[in-house]
């Protein structure tokens, strides 16, 4: 385990650990130029603000999840991604300039055998909204085009209650 259990202090009670709360929430995705809802995404803070949990809910496709966390011996964070399509990608980045930015190897994103590097960023809007661009390269970060660009807006039964508690039910 390598840490002391009895001190009372929790593990990831620094600051960084805090950084991606705002992502947070139970929400209603659309594309972020308007239409309609996508996916529902509840994203909860877990296993006492050690890790951040994504369950993606789609309307049509694959359905998928991630478990992100900060990693003090690097100093980065860390999001694992599954989904029900077989994709399985481990991303890694932080906060730069106030958006969450994560860069990841997606294998057969470009279609068999045509593996993308995905970069992820996440920015919260003036309206509590958050907003997910995501960019891919086949050239190894020398060159990037637009993959998808999505918006997260509380749903209806979490606007009500804004709370910034931890969310954690198991641990």
């Amino acid at each position: 385990m390598g840490q002391d259990i009895t001190s009372g202090e929790g593990a990831c009670a620094g600051a960084e650990y805090r950084a991606f709360d705002f992502w947070v929430g139970r929400w209603d995705v659309r594309p972020f130029k308007g239409g309609d809802i996508v996916a529902h995404s509840l994203i909860e803070r877990k296993y006492e603000g050690c890790a951040i949990r994504e369950n993606w809910m789609p309307l049509k496709g694959d359905g998928g999840g991630s478990l992100s966390s900060y990693d003090s011996r690097d100093g980065k964070w860390h999001q694992y991604w599954v989904d029900s399509s077989g994709a399985i990608v481990r991303f890694s980045g932080g906060m730069n300039h106030g958006e969450m930015v994560l860069t990841g190897l997606w294998l057969d994103f470009g279609g068999p055998g045509r593996d993308g590097l995905v970069r992820m960023t996440y920015t919260i809007e003036a309206n509590g909204a958050v907003r997910q661009r995501g960019e891919v390269s086949f050239d190894d970060g020398g060159h990037w085009k637009p993959a998808f660009d999505l918006l997260y807006r509380r749903a209806r039964e979490d606007a009500d209650d804004r709370t910034a508690g931890d969310t954690d039910t198991d641990g």
